[in-house]
C-alpha cells in the first residue's frame, strides 16, 4: 500500500516536470512565470538580501534625476540653484568643497539613466561619505537613489544630504527632504550598475497601472 502510493506521487511529479520543461501550451507557459516570479521574489531576492545586508539588493531606476547629458564637462557646466540664483553644477558642487577632479573619483562619475538596475551593498551609515550613491526611504513610495554631498553629525549620528545629478538642486519638501536625511532611512549603497534591464519592472508596473507615468 505504502509503495503503491509513493508511486503515485512519483507519477504525479514527472506529469507535472513534463508539464513544465516539454508541455508546449499557453497554460505550461503561465506556470511558469508564475513559478519563476514566486521563486525569484521569496527565494532569490530575500537571499540576495541576507548576502549582500540589505533588504533591497536589486532596485530599478525609475526616473531620470541621475542622468548626465552629454560629456562629463556639458553636465558640469550645465544649470543649477545656488540658493534662489542661477548657476552651474561645478558652482553647485562646490559650495559643498566637491572639485570636479574629486567628483571623477566617485562610483558613476558619469551618473546612470532610467531603467538601469542598481545591485545595493547594506554599509554602516559611519562609512558612508561624499559622492556615495545611496537608496533611502521618504515619504515617497519608492525609494529615492542619489548622491551624497555632505554628511554632518547631530547628537551623535550622521545626517546626510544628497542631490540628484541631473537635479539642479537638493530637493526639500514635504514628500521629500533630503538635506536632513537620518541613519534609519538608509537602505543601501549602490555599488554595480546593469544597464537598462529595469525596464523590464518599469514595462510591467505600467502595464499593470498604465496611468503611471514613470
Amino acid at each position: 500500500m505504502k509503495k503503491r502510493r509513493l508511486q503515485s506521487v512519483t507519477t504525479l511529479l514527472k506529469r507535472f516536470w513534463h508539464f513544465l520543461w516539454y508541455e508546449d501550451s499557453w497554460l505550461s507557459w503561465i506556470v511558469n512565470v508564475i513559478l519563476a516570479f514566486v521563486i525569484i521574489k521569496f527565494l532569490v531576492y530575500p537571499g540576495l538580501g541576507f548576502l549582500l545586508g540589505t533588504t533591497h539588493p536589486i532596485v530599478a531606476v525609475v526616473s531620470g534625476s541621475m542622468e548626465h547629458d552629454g560629456s562629463f564637462d556639458d553636465w558640469w557646466h550645465s544649470s543649477a540653484l545656488c540658493g534662489n540664483d542661477l548657476c552651474s553644477q561645478e558652482d553647485y558642487y562646490m559650495q559643498y568643497s566637491i572639485t570636479k577632479e574629486e567628483f571623477q573619483e566617485f562610483r558613476f562619475p558619469n551618473g546612470f539613466n532610467k531603467g538601469d538596475i542598481m545591485v545595493l551593498l547594506g554599509t554602516p551609515a559611519r562609512s558612508l561619505e561624499a559622492g556615495d550613491v545611496i537608496v533611502f526611504q521618504s515619504k515617497r513610495t519608492d525609494p529615492i537613489i542619489h548622491r551624497i554631498i555632505n554628511v554632518d553629525g547631530q547628537q551623535g549620528k550622521a545626517i546626510f544630504q544628497t542631490k540628484g545629478d541631473h537635479n539642479q538642486q537638493s530637493i526639500a519638501s514635504s514628500s521629500l527632504d533630503e538635506i536632513n536625511i537620518r541613519e534609519e532611512q538608509i537602505i543601501g549603497r549602490a555599488v554595480l550598475r546593469i544597464p537598462y534591464l529595469g525596464y523590464i519592472k518599469i514595462w510591467f508596473v505600467q502595464l499593470l497601472n498604465p496611468n503611471d507615468t514613470r
